[in-house]
């Protein structure tokens, strides 16, 4: 399991104590071997009743994981929905800002396919809050370069509902990330949790992370 983990791509924050804490950015599939097999012909060969036990123990596992599932994909699209509200005010932004600063047309183009429907899974989520962090700062940086600029209220506006929106991503993160724990322990759980997971091929789920600008800022000296 180590070895498993070393090969895998983290994303690295900092903890309480100061020490870097790794996220895994893979999805882990859930595996059971031949033992759960086994265990389940003993409890049908020792007598009926166990066996039926431990099929509606099953049966209340999938009931329990579907629901979580919507959970998750509710707290998911809250997200979504704050990170395509955030596209679209840096978008203004950057067009206020076209002839003042050469701002990246390939980030952006990237963000604007994300809003034409491309998949919104994990990994994509994680991918275009970072990206537009990097947006972010670099209107942030034309506003604060360019003394003409501050004078205009459309940014000023834009900067300040980004930022609110910004708030909303991080409440929003703090939900979802609840229930994406709640998933990977789950899933885990042995026997009919774990069973039921694998047989269905659950994996686990990444969290909603920080983004790199963001843990740098964390690191920094305040006062």
């Amino acid at each position: 399991m180590a070895n498993l983990l070393d090969e895998m791509d983290t994303s690295t924050h900092v903890g309480p104590e100061g020490k870097d804490v790794n996220v895994i950015q893979k999805q882990l599939p859930v595996k059971v071997g031949v033992g759960s097999k086994v265990f389940e012909i003993i409890l049908w060969v020792l007598a009926i009743i166990p066996g039926l036990i431990f099929l509606v123990m099953k049966i209340k596992a999938g009931n329990y994981f579907r629901s979580l599932e919507q959970k998750i994909q509710h707290d998911a699209s809250q997200i979504d929905n704050y990170l395509e509200q955030r596209v679209l005010i840096l978008q203004n932004c950057a067009k206020l800002l076209d002839k003042a600063i050469d701002l990246d047309k390939t980030t952006f183009t990237q963000i604007a396919e994300y809003r034409g429907g491309s998949s919104k899974d994990d990994n994509n989520r994680n991918k275009l809050a970072g990206e537009l962090e990097n947006v972010r700062n670099k209107i942030q940086v034309a506003f604060e370069n360019y003394p003409d600029l501050k004078a205009h209220d459309a940014i000023e506006k834009a900067l300040k509902e980004n930022e609110y929106l910004q708030k909303e991503i991080t409440a929003a993160r703090e939900l979802y990330n609840d229930s994406v724990a709640m998933w990977n322990m789950q899933i885990m759980q042995w026997p009919a949790k774990m069973i039921v997971a694998a047989k269905n091929g659950y994996t686990t789920r990444i969290p909603f992370a920080t983004t790199k600008e963001i843990k740098e800022q964390a690191r920094g000296t305040f006062f």
